[in-house]
């Protein structure tokens, strides 16, 4: 599911500028779920007023406009209101600036110098490199209903030959085809494994992220179902795929996807859910905020009281007709939430009006709209070809039991005869071998994805297409 570190928002603002000069490039690094993140705070002077963007390197994102940004008496202060983002440092004679960040409630000691900061070398052992055992190809395909160019790998056991192959589908959120994240690329490790024993994989960029066209913002849950139905059309022109043998692999969201296309075409020949979802949108997001917190130690009123408001929220969403009239039901409701509940923190320099802005973005979106609305149950049940459906047993974003027992009631409605259901035991929501589960440990795991669930995924593949 969608798991963000820092989202990034744009506005500008003006304040004057004091004596001393702050502009240009400020270099600094969080250390967020046990991985690196670099900033780069870029100053400049306008007449007498100061503005700012913020980079975000190892995110692949430049010249983010920021909220606000003052520097009087050595005390650097920048915010991006809608973000929930705050950052304020003091400037020293050494010409380092000592401060903290923030977002969302959290803090995080982040200091800010003139020296550019080069990529931590993070640990991941399983990660294949160059030069691979098997072949590989850089390629792109069209998805002619949306206008836009794929742009992908395809990696074959050998250059000659015939062989099954899977389609990767990542999860939520923009993705590049080793779906990285958190200096982790477990698309490119199971690719690899998969390629290595037999199998083809095709793996690809998710529209309007690294060399993909088109609009991932606008997107939603079933516009990237084309996409893959696109990647199908390319493979059956390729000589070195048997078009009775391709399969599909959805991650999470792409758990979601992997169904909506077998569901309606008669060339998926099997698919395997790594933590696809089973129950709607609305009761995923819920089960999966309550048990994060639990996990986290969040007091029990809190988690029940954010329980209350979300359910709200979502109940406007399901009743909505249009994007717009669900903007304007929200914003009445987060209004009323507000003078129900004046004491309610906010980030600093945001007002009342922005902070329900904010809060409005967040939902009355094209995707999340479609997200919260959407229930699996019946494409599953139109589902017909073989299907591999497998849980970590400490994944709390897609958490097994539920999920799983609704894929196996949903393809037993169906009819589906080929089914094999499996909860892995001790695996988080990125099949990794865990402690507990929660997303804060994603980064501070070498392992990528265990050995268990690669084994797993294999040994099913090669049953389907012997």
């Amino acid at each position: 599911m969608r798991t963000f570190i820092i989202s990034l928002i744009t506005i500008l603002f003006t304040l004057s500028l004091p004596a001393q000069d702050i502009t240009g490039q400020w270099y600094g690094k969080l250390n967020v779920q046990g991985t690196q993140l670099r900033l780069v705070f870029n100053i400049t002077k306008t007449n007498n007023s100061l503005s700012s963007t913020m980079d975000s390197p190892d995110q692949g994102a430049k010249e983010i406009p920021t909220s606000t940004t003052s520097f009087e008496n050595s005390i650097l202060k920048i915010t991006i209101a809608s973000a929930k983002i705050e950052y304020e440092g003091k400037l020293g004679s050494d010409n380092i600036i000592v401060g903290i960040f923030k977002q969302g409630g959290h803090s995080f000691p982040m200091n800010l110098s003139r020296e550019k900061i080069e990529k931590e070398k993070l640990k991941r052992p399983q990660e294949p490199t160059k030069p691979y055992s098997y072949y590989s190809e850089d390629i792109t395909f069209e998805n002619k209903l949306a206008g836009i160019k794929l742009a992908g790998t395809l990696t074959l056991p050998t250059k000659e030959g015939e062989y099954p192959v899977v389609i990767l589908i990542s999860g939520s959120g923009p993705q590049n085809r080793d779906e990285e994240l958190l200096g982790h690329k477990p698309f490119l490790v199971l690719s690899d494994f998969l390629t290595k024993n037999g199998i083809a994989v095709l793996r690809y960029d998710d529209r309007g992220t690294a060399l993909s066209t088109g609009d991932f913002n606008t997107a939603t849950t079933a516009d990237f179902a084309t996409d893959v139905e696109s990647a199908i059309l390319y493979l059956k022109t390729r000589k070195e795929i048997n078009r009775k043998k391709i399969g599909l692999i959805g991650h999470s969201e792409g758990g979601l996807i992997a169904p909506i296309v077998a569901s309606k075409s008669n060339d998926v020949a099997f698919i395997v859910l790594m933590a696809g979802s089973g129950i709607q949108g609305d009761q995923l997001l819920l089960l999966q905020k309550k048990l994060i917190e639990e996990t986290a130690g969040v007091k029990d009123v809190d988690i029940q009281n954010g329980q209350l408001s979300n359910r709200k929220a979502f109940d406007i969403v399901n009743n909505s007709k249009n994007l717009e009239q669900l903007k304007s039901d929200l914003t009445l409701y987060y209004n009323q939430k507000l003078i129900e509940n004046p004491n309610t923190q906010k980030p600093d320099g945001i007002n009342d009006e922005d902070f329900v802005k904010l809060q409005v973005i967040q939902i009355a979106n094209p995707w999340m709209q479609y997200f919260i609305k959407y229930n699996p149950a019946p494409n599953l049940e139109k589902v017909k070809c073989p299907v591999l459906a497998i849980n970590g047993e400490k994944d709390l974003q897609v958490p097994p039991k539920e999920n799983l027992n609704a894929i196996k009631k949903a393809l037993a409605k169906g009819r589906n005869k080929n089914v094999t259901i499996k909860e892995l035991p001790n695996l988080n929501h990125l099949f990794q071998e865990c402690k507990t589960g929660s997303p804060d440990e994603y980064a501070t795991i070498e392992q990528t994805i265990s050995p268990k669930a690669l084994t797993e995924i294999l040994s099913w593949i090669q049953q389907q297409t012997r």
